[in-house]
């Protein structure tokens, strides 16, 4: 079995406790407007072209078997034509070209996840599984943590929380902390930003703390989405209800729209600006309560 793995960053303090190894899975259910990694939403291995990196050599073009490569066109390739076989990028001297995604076994993971070892037991730190959507690979995903947690890895688990219970339970008796991402509360403005409804979500959030389960919850800060007083009071009455104490805000910002001129894709920049640091300080101010960790940007 192999899963689509688009990238691997060891020595990382971020995205949980200590120095770890960050695993991300291609693929996602949701389609944030606001997405800071667009080519991880689809699930299939894709071509990208970085411009400022491209010394217009022409090996691509020779390296195309569909002819799909033509030097006049600003992104280089004509989509309608290629087919994601990758031999541009592997002829591609200057690394213009990328595929974006890789077929992985749970061994070769492994093999990149055990050249931290050391540095995870000092710090605390581990192994963080992130996407994309990790759950989407279900079966690769349960098989990657029973190998981590048989080597007694600490695990912490990025997920948007948009499946079953029955799939999430099994998960759960293995991660170590949930990083559950809370886009927004009220459901016509989920679906509208995200494509997809929050029900399954929200319940999710409730049965993880209700089973003992540690949950941090993220929650993305949009200007013009979900930074109302409106919206972020209906969050601090949900947060109240299942009984969160760590929270993460992740203000908006806009590097992820440079990605979305090197990928094929029809979602477009949503051109925001980014968000303003004292309307997320405010934010904060009034979510804070007593028993409550908030952190702006999470670690």
């Amino acid at each position: 079995m192999k899963g689509t793995i688009f990238n691997i960053q060891n020595y990382c303090v971020t995205d949980g406790p200590g120095i770890r190894t960050l695993i991300f899975f291609k693929g996602c259910p949701l389609r944030c407007l606001w997405c800071e990694n667009p080519e991880s939403i689809s699930p299939k291995l894709q071509m990208s072209f970085h411009r400022n990196k491209c010394i217009a050599c022409e090996k691509c073009r020779e390296a195309c078997p569909r002819q799909a490569i033509d030097l006049a066109r600003e992104q280089r390739i004509d989509w309608s034509l290629c087919n994601n076989c990758g031999l541009c990028a592997d002829a591609c001297m200057a690394e213009a070209l990328e595929m974006i995604g890789r077929p992985m076994t749970v061994d070769e993971i492994m093999n990149e996840v055990r050249k931290g070892k050391a540095f995870y037991r000092r710090s605390g730190g581990g192994v963080t599984i992130s996407g994309g959507e990790p759950t989407l690979q279900y079966e690769f995903l349960v098989e990657l943590l029973k190998e981590l947690k048989k080597e007694s890895y600490h695990v912490v688990l990025e997920t948007c929380g948009f499946l079953k219970w029955d799939q999430l339970e099994p998960l759960a008796q293995m991660v170590d902390i949930f990083y559950l991402d809370i886009k927004g509360i009220d459901p016509a403005l989920q679906k509208k930003h995200t494509g997809v409804e929050n029900e399954i979500i929200l319940s999710n959030a409730h049965r993880l703390l209700a089973n003992g389960n540690r949950v941090v919850f993220r929650i993305p800060l949009i200007p013009g989405m979900n930074d109302g007083f409106e919206q972020i009071s209906l969050l601090d009455k949900f947060l109240s209800e299942v009984g969160a104490t760590e929270i993460h805000l992740l203000p908006y910002h806009r590097f992820g729209e440079d990605k979305l001129n090197c990928i094929y894709t029809r979602q477009q920049p949503l051109g925001n600006s980014s968000m303003k640091p004292e309307k997320v300080e405010e934010i904060k101010r009034l979510l804070e309560r007593s028993n409550r960790k908030i952190i702006i940007g999470g670690i």
